[in-house]
């Protein structure tokens, strides 16, 4: 939805911040700039001259291609006309999702955007559905409805899909291959609630990421310290309308077609595969905490961090040294330990 960038910097702000220490030995080249309906920041340490320049031409291209709201797109014009022949991009992103949809055991589902739309969610014009039209909606999410030959897609009748909550982990998918042939030397980049890291800070240092606090976005309830992957967060304090006394949030249960309400505040994942990381902080929030939690142990190729709506922090056991709890918040932190027989995501997603 190119029509409105809410809250430009604030965008940043509202999901996931990236603090970064002076450095007086090098400068990064850096830039700002609108897509994917946020604002985005990337930071290049070292390597070739324009790869900013590069790296905005990369992630504008993909979201020309996947946006649901462009007529142009290769999304719009599939959601219009039921079958298309898209592009490698589309092609290699939507056999990703499915791929992950089946790995996560549907609580990813691209085929949700009816659902999405029915609430008001793309275009603002908010809305409860009854229970009759959400049980219709309910019928039609089912991403294994959707076929594919070589790129040539297609959808039955009143299926639609929308790849938002993967586009962002693609980009920084596709974008790390971007770095590593520009030779860069470490970067950051913040595409609106998907971190890209790159190496290390110059100074030998770690990224130290913040995580934004649900009841205030504008603050940070603690921080990771970290290197080199993806680090996703989905909240129900995004996006989301009031009605009536009662909160709706915009991440639906594709079993339901209903906004999620099991107790999460937010999810935040650690991971190399961006891609994964977007879909699996979806996901876990739809799971509930019991779920997320065993779907890790039996998998264990990424790391995550739950707040609960009692203000319990559950972190795995790879990554809680990483994590400091910022001054002023007395959240207790229990360690989800890990499994000794793990599957990965991508030999689950196969």
């Amino acid at each position: 939805m190119k029509k409105q960038i809410l809250g430009a910097m604030c965008a940043i702000i509202l999901l996931l911040a990236v603090i970064l220490s002076s450095c007086s030995a090098t400068q990064p080249q850096s830039a700002s700039f609108p897509s994917m309906d946020t604002l985005m920041t990337v930071k290049v340490y070292g390597g070739d001259n324009d790869l900013c320049d590069r790296l905005q031409k990369r992630i504008e291209a993909l979201d020309a291609t996947l946006d649901a709201t462009d007529e142009n797109s290769d999304i719009y014009q599939l959601n219009q006309n039921g079958t298309v022949d898209v592009s490698g991009d589309t092609a290699d992103i939507l056999a990703r999702s499915l791929q992950l949809s089946k790995a996560l055991d549907h609580s990813f589902d691209i085929t949700v955007y009816p659902a999405v739309k029915a609430w008001g969610f793309p275009s603002g014009d908010y809305r409860v559905p009854d229970d009759a039209e959400l049980k219709k909606l309910a019928e039609k999410i089912d991403d294994t409805a959707v076929t594919s030959d070589n790129n040539t897609y297609t959808l039955p009748r009143d299926v639609m899909i929308d790849l938002g909550a993967v586009a962002k982990g693609y980009a920084a998918d596709q974008c790390d291959t971007i770095l590593k042939e520009g030779h860069a030397a470490a970067a950051v980049l913040n595409l609106g609630g998907t971190v890209k890291l790159y190496g290390k800070k110059p100074d030998g240092k770690r990224f130290s990421v913040g995580v934004a606090d649900p009841d205030n976005p504008a603050g940070y309830f603690g921080y990771l310290s970290c290197e080199d992957g993806v680090v996703a967060t989905s909240g129900g304090y995004e996006r989301y309308f009031e009605r009536d006394g009662k909160r709706y949030i915009h991440i639906l249960d594709p079993t339901t077609a209903k906004p999620v309400k099991n107790g999460i505040l937010s999810v935040t994942i650690l991971c190399n595969d961006g891609t994964a990381a977007d879909a699996l902080s979806t996901a876990l929030f739809v799971m509930g905490l019991d779920k997320a939690t065993e779907y890790y142990r039996a998998h264990r190729d990424f790391d995550f961090i739950i707040l609960t709506d009692t203000h319990d922090l559950y972190i795995t056991e790879g990554i809680a040294d990483d994590f400091t709890l910022s001054k002023g918040y007395d959240y207790k932190i229990q360690s989800v330990e890990i499994a000794t027989a793990p599957t990965s995501v991508s030999e689950a997603s196969q």
